[in-house]
């Protein structure tokens, strides 16, 4: 069976038209480069793919390319190559381990402000179909607090903040929080916040950063946090990076791996109610440039959904 015929098979496996649902989209970012954050989304999908979920990743770090390093595949294509060039998301999408699937975002994100009124419309009704190939969705953004990162977060319902016990880590996560809690248009009240400690070396220690950031948070800053949980320090890590391949699929009884799916368990634990805000993946990029896109005046189309 070919990778074709294996998303084929993944749309057939979708919820019928009538009952259509939006996948779950979890926003993983971080206040600074080498904390994990990659590493971070890539096992978490492994996770979620290991409990039966369908996942895609699209690798929103422009100019990087830490996923397909870890997937130790390199796409030939990228969304621009959707929008411009005539390109299938079939055609876009490369296949990882255990049939999870990731998107290179390129530079099509940053081309998506020029767009015309029929290049928004013809995005949309493409991404829809995300939303019918995978349970889960995991958008793995650059680091630090440049425009692209905080728009992404800003509109995402489920952020997972991934930091590290270093004092230099927490004063940047700190930074990120407050440039997006000054970003026009970031509504505190819609987004969760939830923070993960990485790399942490003896227990408690996660829950402690946490504890020192959200003091600092509660009282400047008036935002929602909370505490996923950590990941303890382990050599494992490395050597899986070495290999090119995810902890949760070269050692599945290492410290990390059975950290990370703790985490993933949390996340499947969180109240259904608390997912009734989720939109589309198509919607989330079109509130993304928002701003830029007020003189096109559009938004989706009601006959792509």
């Amino acid at each position: 069976m070919d990778q074709a015929e294996r998303l084929r098979n993944m749309i057939k496996a979708s919820k019928r038209a009538d009952d259509f649902q939006v996948a779950r989209l979890i926003t993983v970012t971080s206040g600074k480069g080498g904390v994990g954050k990659s590493n971070t989304a890539v096992n978490l999908a492994v996770q979620f793919r290991k409990m039966g979920y369908r996942v895609i990743i699209f690798d929103a770090d422009f100019g990087l390319a830490n996923i397909e390093v870890m997937f130790g595949a390199i796409p030939k294509y990228n969304l621009s190559d959707l929008i411009f060039r005539g390109m299938t998301l079939e055609e876009i999408m490369i296949e990882g381990p255990m049939g999870i699937f990731f998107i290179s975002g390129g530079s099509g994100v940053a081309e998506l402000s020029g767009l015309t009124k029929e290049n928004v419309r013809f995005l949309a009704k493409k991404l829809v179909q995300l939303d019918q190939m995978a349970d889960i969705l995991i958008v793995d953004t650059g680091a630090g607090i440049s425009d692209s990162v905080l728009e992404f977060v800003k509109i995402s319902s489920e952020v997972v903040l991934v930091t590290t016990p270093e004092p230099t880590s927490i004063m940047d996560s700190y930074a990120l929080l407050k440039a997006l809690r000054r970003k026009e248009g970031f509504d505190p009240s819609y987004t969760e916040i939830r923070v993960m400690a990485n790399r942490v070396m003896e227990k408690g220690e996660g829950h402690a950063l946490y504890e020192k950031l959200k003091t600092v948070v509660d009282q400047f800053l008036e935002m929602k946090l909370s505490y996923l949980g950590s990941v303890p320090y382990d050599v494992n890590v490395s050597k899986a990076i070495m290999q090119q391949k995810p902890i949760t699929i070269t050692n599945k009884t290492a410290k990390a791996s059975l950290a990370y799916e703790e985490i993933v368990k949390k996340l499947l634990d969180i109240k259904q109610e608390e997912q009734e805000k989720k939109i589309g993946i198509s919607q989330v990029f079109l509130n993304l440039f928002h701003t830029s896109m007020k003189k096109i005046g559009t938004r989706i189309p009601k006959d792509t959904v």
